[in-house]
């Protein structure tokens, strides 16, 4: 029988929250958007933080909106990883949670490894190094006053669903990218924790995406729906949104950030993996995610802000620009905080005696053409390390709608791109609500329905090889990358 059954998904990127409401008519799942609204940042004099309190009501809001049409059955929560919240035996928050683009973890990373080894904590926790991770926030936050008076840590979708009425629990797919996790065990790593010199009692019981924590709180007025944790690293949620059928597909979830990744049975805790920077985190079902982040849309996001002009506009501008310019190392860190991105831009070129972009165009283009080159090194290492061999990637999230990049990764990568859904993250919150109800059953039944919803579009590689063997070969000198040597055999960990 069709379901009428409505479910809330709240989904909340890096710079934007929506919150959707989802229908199941038994093959497809529909989705109506309730509320969509900026997700900005707040510098404070301590630092930048995130306005979750703002949030929250946002979220509320349009769960609001869901019920006016009918009664709701169920409400999950995605959000981006890593960063948290800290609350008191009484269950307060101690303060704004931080943005994990704050400078308050400069130098964190260096003081972690120096208490554990990078390839000890890699040996746990198969996270990729970087200086957002939660790990290395606690670092910073060491000896701080909300540390010293904090019972619990909250990663911000445990603290929203906690909020609406859900119990207080770790959701593993996000837990798993805070370096803390076990990522053989799924559960926190006691071991780790304590070398490390954190605070053991911080850490709460872990739960699987799929697991019903609680019933919306009656004071909210939205009657008592189930609150489900889902996959609440919305890199989660888009992965089981992704319709992948075989094992020669990647997945790209392509937003504010890139995540390009392949889908496993186990962790691969190997060396290659770790000098890769390849990292390990937690999906629907168990399995892994082998991705690496890329730095992704955010710089056109940037340049949208810097300049005042429509994203659809500056991919309208990339798309007439000269099709020859300049490459960058997308993911060098000083592109993660940039006070002038175009200024930046323009002193990369220069510093790799490329000659600048000189219209706005062509600083898009540049942009989308190093992202492009990038995941096809990204690729080239998951194939090395994993011994797969990739020939589709399945694109899900806003990215899809950036028809050029879409274009050019079919190019540059010799690979068939697939879009859709656009709304990755929020299919893939419904999905695993539906999963919680006893609507769907299994990861692949999760998939077909999927499938059914959003019919991918492709695109093929095009043009001349040799100019994009070329380019990437170009790229590879920029950005100061080596080709990784190809795998004999699959290394998954047991």
């Amino acid at each position: 029988m069709p379901s009428a059954h409505v479910y809330g998904a709240i989904d909340f990127g890096a710079s934007s929250g929506r919150v959707l409401a989802g229908r199941f008519d038994g093959e497809r799942v529909s989705l109506t958007e309730a509320a969509r609204f900026p997700n900005r940042p707040v510098d404070l004099p301590d630092g930048r933080h995130w306005d979750l309190l703002g949030l929250y009501a946002q979220a509320v809001e349009g769960l609001r909106a869901i019920a006016a049409d009918g009664p709701l059955v169920g409400v999950g929560v995605d959000t981006w990883a890593v960063d948290y919240g800290l609350l008191d035996a009484e269950g307060r928050l101690l303060g704004l949670p931080f943005h994990y683009r704050d400078h308050r973890t400069d130098g964190a990373t260096e003081r972690s490894f120096a208490r554990v080894s990078r390839a000890d904590q890699y040996a746990v926790a198969g996270i990729q190094t970087m200086p957002i991770n939660t790990v290395f926030q606690l670092e910073a936050e060491r000896g701080s006053a909300a540390i010293g008076a904090a019972d619990r840590i909250a990663l911000i979708p445990d603290l929203l669903a906690h909020w609406l009425g859900g119990d207080l629990v770790n959701e593993t797919t996000n837990a798993s990218s805070t370096g803390l996790l076990d990522a053989r065990t799924g559960t926190w790593s006691d071991d780790l924790i304590d070398r490390l010199g954190l605070p053991a009692d911080l850490f709460g019981p872990t739960v699987e995406a799929g697991t019903t924590i609680g019933r919306l709180r009656p004071a909210l007025g939205l009657g008592d729906a189930a609150v489900h944790a889902v996959g609440s690293h919305d890199t989660a949620s888009a992965f089981a949104a992704a319709p992948v059928t075989g094992d020669d597909a990647a997945i790209l979830s392509s937003g504010t950030w890139s995540l390009l990744g392949l889908e496993l049975d186990a962790p691969v805790l190997t060396d290659a993996a770790r000098d890769a920077n390849l990292t390990n985190e937690r999906g629907v079902d168990g399995t892994i995610r082998l991705l690496k982040n890329v730095m992704g849309l955010w710089l056109e996001q940037e340049l949208s802000r810097a300049w005042g002009i429509h994203a659809a506009e500056l991919q309208h501008l990339a798309g007439e620009a000269d099709p020859d310019v300049a490459v960058l190392d997308i993911d060098d860190p000083a592109f993660l905080a940039p006070d002038d991105l175009p200024a930046l831009i323009a002193e990369h070129c220069r510093r790799s005696d490329q000659a600048p972009p000189s219209t706005k165009g062509e600083t898009v283009r540049t942009i989308l053409v190093s992202l492009a080159c990038r995941y096809r090194w990204v690729l080239e290492q998951l194939e090395a390390v994993s011994g797969r061999t990739i020939r589709t990637i399945h694109v899900v999230g806003g990215g899809v709608r950036n028809e050029l990049l879409c274009r050019l990764t079919a190019d540059v990568t010799g690979r068939t791109v697939l879009t859709g859904p656009v709304e990755g993250t929020g299919m893939g919150n419904v999905l695993v609500q539906l999963r919680a109800a006893g609507e769907v059953g299994s990861l692949a039944e999760l998939r077909a329905v999927a499938a059914a919803s959003a019919a991918p579009r492709a695109y093929e590689p095009a043009g001349d090889r040799a100019a994009a063997d070329d380019l990437y070969r170009r790229f590879l000198r920029v950005a100061d990358l080596a080709p990784p040597a190809r795998a004999a055999t699959p290394t998954p960990s047991a």
